[in-house]
């Protein structure tokens, strides 16, 4: 049974990255675009469990890494994930539901 990514050390979750990272060139070189997806999408959340959930504050709006038509309203926080709203260029919210985004897909704090 796989352990989920909470439990593992900070020094695990780099060996994971790294490891995961490999696997992601690996299935690019291959043409393996779904098994490239799935492991970017697991670099991703094992980078959240890297990082400060208390470095990101509830209603401020942050960047999206690699979105950058995007910004993120922060409603609030549960663990690792950051619980609100995207915003487009023109500043409306993007969808009618509230979306949660791995903090690790969340760049600079945007001043307001």
């Amino acid at each position: 049974m796989e352990r989920r990514y909470s439990e593992y050390s900070y020094g695990e979750l780099r060996s994971e990255v790294a490891q995961l990272t490999e696997k992601t060139r690996k299935a690019e070189q291959m043409g393996m675009v779904n098994e490239y997806a799935v492991y970017e999408r697991k670099i991703v959340m094992a980078k959240a469990y890297m990082m400060n959930p208390e470095d990101f504050e509830s209603n401020r709006v942050y960047q999206i890494k690699g979105d950058p038509g995007h910004t993120f309203h922060i409603d609030y926080m549960n663990g690792v994930f950051a619980w609100g709203y995207r915003i487009n260029l023109t500043g409306a919210a993007v969808g009618e539901r509230e979306e949660a985004l791995p903090i690790s897909m969340l760049g600079e704090k945007v001043n307001q």
